[in-house]
């Protein structure tokens, strides 16, 4: 697919009670050079008039109400009203620098799926990270990078950007599914959406890039990230989403052997019977590898069945 060494941008900022914050932050957007596309202000019911104070700071912004609750539900809910040809996920609270946008889109152009943002990285630190979180984030790298074979340094930063075109290989739960009637969050709609998104991408081979990014200290307003529930959230999603990636790879895998069972030595694909149907029974993995791969997971799929 040919992507534009020029495109759109649509930056998605998910919202709930950040009035105070958007008074400041969306100019900030706006004021970006070369100009973004659109500003998509995705709100979570908010009572504090985070819709009216957008629409008045920035009358051009698309402001739609999501369809669920979670910052993962806003930012498939923003994914999905977006027309430009690059994404990009940023936070309202004011701890984002919009400044950096493009350096999130050079990378894309340069060649990346997936521009991922980094506050440990040169270039990159924290005004606000305390060390009982930096230290969570650090082991969730570990378990992430030892499951999915990737070398992140800040795996649970929303500050990202990616192809619109890689929407579909995201797989997010569809924004029109009703929300569970015991009260409890899809998963994917939380505070895991960023785990999410980081396993998919790499799960599918995509090329991810990490860009230098400074967080500064929110504005105005409490953060509504909760350290030890978010955290145990994003462990049982990386073991859920290690299971899914191998699943999917198992699939694959067999698709491609029953279509090589299908084709013979000339090349001219035969026609299958319509009775019995071919069996293909799945490679059974060599056992070496299976005990490394338990070696990474298996605290984590104890913590998800329990």
């Amino acid at each position: 697919m040919q992507r534009s060494g020029n495109p759109r941008v649509s930056v998605v900022v998910p919202t709930r009670n950040e009035a105070r914050n958007l008074e400041v932050v969306l100019p900030a957007i706006a004021a970006v050079r070369p100009a973004v596309h659109e500003i998509i202000v995705v709100d979570g019911n908010s009572v504090d008039g985070t819709i009216e104070t957008a629409q008045r700071v920035l009358p051009w912004v698309k402001v739609i109400t999501q369809t669920r609750k979670g910052k993962g539900n806003a930012m498939a809910c923003g994914f999905g009203a977006a027309t430009g040809d690059v994404i990009v996920m940023f936070d309202a609270d004011g701890s984002a620098d919009p400044a950096e946008i493009p350096a999130f889109v050079r990378a894309l152009v340069a060649g990346a799926d997936f521009a991922k943002g980094s506050r440990f990285v040169r270039g990159g630190g924290s005004d606000d990270i305390t060390l009982l979180r930096k230290s969570g984030n650090a082991g969730l790298n570990g378990v992430a990078n030892a499951l999915f074979g990737t070398s992140y340094t800040d795996l649970c930063y929303g500050y990202n950007a990616f192809w619109a075109d890689v929407l579909p290989e995201l797989e997010l739960p569809a924004v029109d599914l009703p929300a569970p009637a015991n009260g409890e969050m899809l998963w994917g709609d939380g505070f895991e959406i960023e785990t999410v998104l980081n396993c998919r991408v790499a799960a599918a081979g995509m090329k991810i890039t990490e860009v230098p990014s400074m967080e500064r200290e929110r504005i105005f307003g409490q953060t509504n990230l909760r350290t030890f529930a978010d955290g145990t959230r994003v462990l049982r999603t990386l073991a859920a989403e290690r299971r899914r990636a191998v699943r999917r790879r198992a699939e694959r895998v067999q698709v491609e052997v029953e279509s090589r069972a299908l084709t013979p030595p000339g090349g001219i694909p035969a026609v299958a019977p319509a009775q019995p149907e071919p069996v293909v029974k799945r490679a059974a993995r060599p056992a070496a590898a299976t005990r490394r791969e338990g070696t990474h997971i298996r605290l984590a799929l104890e913590e998800e069945a329990s």
